[in-house]
């Protein structure tokens, strides 16, 4: 019998792997953890948790704008200070995760990873590491235009570490990061372009509610460039240049690349072992096993239809550690996967989207929420959700946008996952006054 180096090797320490390699390990499964650079990979250290927290001031400065005939004075948002907050939550999440990996029983190996074979990889100044099964975990990381002078772009990592926020940043890119970045900067008082592909902003959101986030920021003074085929960058004396359209120019202070992110697969010697693989990422089956038996993928990195999302890579990395440690033999069973975008004010959604209900026999309803009490109370402004059910009144579906549609998509969810009937909804009495109570009674 092959004796190898580990159990289980999981190659990048984002939550596809420590969310399940950490209980994992302490089963007894003998797990290491190969990273080459922080632990936690991207959404402790350089998105979600980064994020959200330079983003809680953006969403302060909102609401006493909103109810300034209350307060006192001005609130201004101090992006130097905003950016020290965000260092300060975020410095020690790496030490944090290094120590659940290790208390538990795994081993972190630091480089990088390249296979050699089905069984083998090389590392870095360590040389050959072998595991009887390998998880492939190595998430996404920022796309970059193939276009001259797209070195003088920066990625999202570079943005949230902006000590000095520049007068004016030009965005290329609608989705999520663009978007995001786009409310930010607009909130701590830079100009902002935002350079579009297309005619479309978030495109996997409710055009409808899309248009009214994209409305609001044109209000605050964000540009959007339609349909602006970006050509090149330049350095013009202190600025930049990007040129775009028909002989367009534009003049700006700082590039952000936000036009996606892509596998992160190039450099591990798929095709050394002939792992099946595309642009989207790593093709899996129903147990997250590649078409080699012993090769696995989660998170990010694999091709699905599933939103990039934290909550997947940790309902994956749970589900292989459940499969591992032979605790189910069972094909995996994603549940419905929420997704939200971090504008002001936020759309979330869950389930059946309002595109796809239109196709079938569902029932949509439209709850204008600026006129639901709990939402004066905070005077927002922009507040409408649509709710999905079907003829026995399942709730299917939602999407929202509020300054509180992320917790009201979480309150829903149960509702969904479990297909609660209307009876059963009826004895959910949620904490009063609260969102969750709010959403429920939508519900």
């Amino acid at each position: 019998m092959v004796k190898y180096d580990y159990d289980v090797l999981y190659i990048g320490a984002g939550h596809a792997t420590f969310d399940g390699g950490a209980p994992l390990a302490k089963t007894g499964v003998k797990v290491g953890v190969i990273e080459s650079g922080l632990i936690g990979g991207t959404c402790p250290n350089r998105g979600c948790n980064a994020k959200i927290t330079l983003d809680e001031p953006v969403k302060m400065v909102r609401e006493a704008e909103r109810m300034s005939d209350i307060f006192e004075g001005d609130l201004k948002l101090d992006w130097t200070k905003n950016v020290e907050h965000k260092q300060e939550i975020i410095e020690n999440l790496p030490q944090d995760l290094t120590e659940r990996l290790e208390s538990n029983g795994a081993t972190i190996i630091r480089g990088h990873a390249t296979f050699k074979n089905n069984h083998t990889v090389i590392v870095d100044n360590v040389g050959e590491v072998t595991a009887e099964k390998i998880v492939i975990a190595t998430g996404l990381r920022p796309h970059r235009l193939n276009i001259a002078g797209t070195e003088l772009a920066h990625d999202s990592e570079e943005f949230m570490n902006l000590k000095q926020l520049p007068e004016h940043i030009t965005i290329v890119g609608s989705g999520y990061i663009g978007m995001e970045f786009a409310t930010m900067a607009n909130a701590a008082g830079a100009q902002v372009t935002v350079m579009l592909h297309s005619d479309k902003v978030l495109r996997d959101f409710y055009q409808p509610y899309v248009k009214m986030v994209v409305d609001d920021l044109k209000k605050r003074g964000v540009t959007f460039v339609e349909n602006s085929r970006v050509q090149s960058f330049e350095k013009v004396g202190a600025n930049y240049q990007v040129n775009y359209g028909d002989n367009q120019q534009l003049t700006t202070d700082w590039i952000l690349d936000a036009t996606g992110r892509i596998p992160n697969i190039d450099k591990l010697g798929l095709d050394n072992v002939g792992v099946k693989y595309d642009k989207t990422g790593v093709f899996v089956n129903n147990y997250l096993q590649t078409n080699i038996e012993n090769i696995y993928a989660a998170g990010d990195v694999v091709s699905n239809n599933l939103p990039k999302v934290t909550p997947a890579a940790y309902f994956e990395s749970k589900y292989l550690m459940k499969l591992f440690s032979g605790q189910t033999t069972e094909p995996i069973d994603m549940p419905v996967i929420p997704a939200v975008v971090f504008t002001s004010p936020r759309i979330a959604k869950a389930g059946v989207s309002v595109e796809e209900a239109k196709t079938k026999d569902y029932q949509i309803s439209e709850n204008d929420l600026a006129n639901y009490w709990y939402y004066k109370v905070d005077k927002e402004p922009i507040a409408q959700s649509k709710q999905i059910h079907d003829k026995d009144g399942h709730l299917l579906g939602v999407t929202e946008i509020s300054d509180q549609a992320q917790d009201a998509v979480n309150a829903l969810l149960p509702a969904i996952e479990f297909k609660l009937d209307p009876e059963q909804i009826g004895r959910l009495t949620s904490l009063f006054p609260t969102i969750g109570y709010a959403a429920w009674h939508r519900a």
